[in-house]
């Protein structure tokens, strides 16, 4: 009869096994995203996966279908880029003959061989807020950090105020040539724990590329999507956020470690 109709013995004796899901792995990655800020996308899930031991066939298709099943979308793929006009400082002083002493070599730093900076902004209760934050190069972590109503000085000395280290082991401090970078108060912080200046040149974002990482990385995963009332809701989720960035998120360019673990494993080789 198979033969007669054209068609093969299995087609007629197949019997549909049904589908399996594996409860387990699909509550792995579902609790991988939302630990980590709903940021994460399949590759990033799959390096977290591979650190929890999940086996190695989590691949990133299978995760997709995962984060597509139960409509998983990472920050990244959700956020619209935006713009803001900076806001000139007060008491500028004028360091256009200052070199840029990094000179975009961002890798292989010595720790706080060089820390970098810059300041964003984040809409809180109707108006503009701003954050500064500090990054040793070293590891990418950082090491201060201060919300604030205002863009000024005022506010790159409350990060500084954060660092829990011994600002004399700080040697080259960077950032561009905005006016809360280029002031009294900083120069006076600068000259009284013997740092070297750094500022990318004027109009080049590039030579503060690291800086300008951090910050696409904050809005996307720490103020996109995100409601602050006021200036106290907005310190908690930066402080929340910065013991996340450095002990937990997984960063590409350190061997997908956090910059906790890739400090002592710098420090172990040595």
């Amino acid at each position: 009869m198979c033969r007669f109709l054209g068609v093969t013995r299995s087609l007629v004796y197949y019997k549909p096994t049904p589908h399996k899901v594996d409860v387990a792995f699909e509550n792995a990655v579902i609790e991988e995203f939302n630990n980590n800020r709903r940021a994460y996308g399949t590759k990033k899930i799959k390096k977290a996966l591979k650190r929890r031991k999940i086996p190695l066939f989590a691949s990133r298709r299978r995760i997709g279908k995962v984060m597509r099943k139960y409509g998983l979308v990472s920050k990244y793929t959700l956020r619209h880029q935006g713009k803001r006009k900076n806001k000139k400082d007060e008491n500028v002083v004028n360091e256009e003959n200052k070199p840029n002493i990094v000179e975009r070599q961002f890798g292989d730093r010595k720790p706080l061989e060089v820390v970098a900076s810059d300041l964003t902004y984040v809409r809180v209760g109707g108006k503009w807020h701003y954050i500064c934050l500090l990054i040793d190069l070293h590891a990418r972590e950082i090491i201060g950090f201060a919300a604030g109503r205002e863009r000024d000085a005022k506010l790159v000395r409350k990060a500084f105020y954060r660092v829990n280290c011994d600002l004399r082991n700080i040697d080259i401090f960077h950032s561009d040539r905005g006016g809360e970078f280029k002031n009294e108060i900083l120069d006076s912080i600068i000259s009284a724990f013997g740092m070297r200046r750094s500022l990318s040149k004027k109009g080049t974002p590039v030579d503060n590329a690291v800086s300008e990482s951090l910050y696409n990385t904050v809005k996307t995963e720490m103020i996109y999507g995100e409601v602050f009332d006021n200036l106290d809701e907005l310190e908690l989720e930066l402080f929340q956020f910065v013991n996340w960035y450095n002990n937990i998120r997984l960063h590409g360019s350190l061997d997908n470690l956090p910059p906790s673990e890739y400090k002592a494993l710098l420090k172990s080789c040595n």
